[in-house]
């Protein structure tokens, strides 16, 4: 069965979440959002490439800081509105420079940082 892009199921603004997780690893890297065109050059250049929201155009992830993803997997939830793509990330995914953009826990109320910027 071949895959139609235009069958996800889009929010009113025309994107779908999608979250990038490490193949490697399974670290979970980052979630940023796609719309149909991001969806469909992912696929046909093996580059992830995501809808930045605050500059409302493509972003393919590392053309300017060269932390690329590559894509290895590519895979759709139950309800077909979410992404999961399965990456090789090439240096920090999180534009704060760190390995993953999920580097706060919080319990008991407070706020921890548990991972520094690569470099630091």
């Amino acid at each position: 069965m071949n895959f139609d892009p235009a069958s996800l199921t889009y929010n009113d603004a025309g994107l779908v979440p999608a979250i990038a997780q490490d193949a490697a690893s399974g670290e979970v890297l980052m979630m940023a959002w796609m719309n149909l065109d991001a969806v469909t050059q992912t696929l046909a250049t093996g580059r992830v490439t995501y809808w930045s929201r605050s500059r409302s155009a493509l972003w393919i992830k590392g053309e300017t800081s060269g932390h690329i993803q590559k894509l290895i997997e590519f895979r759709v939830d139950c309800d077909r509105d979410c992404l999961l793509l399965k990456i090789e990330q090439t240096g920090p995914a999180c534009h704060t420079n760190r390995r993953s953009c999920f580097y706060t826990v919080v319990e008991d109320s407070a706020e921890t940082v548990v991972m520094a910027p690569l470099g630091d």
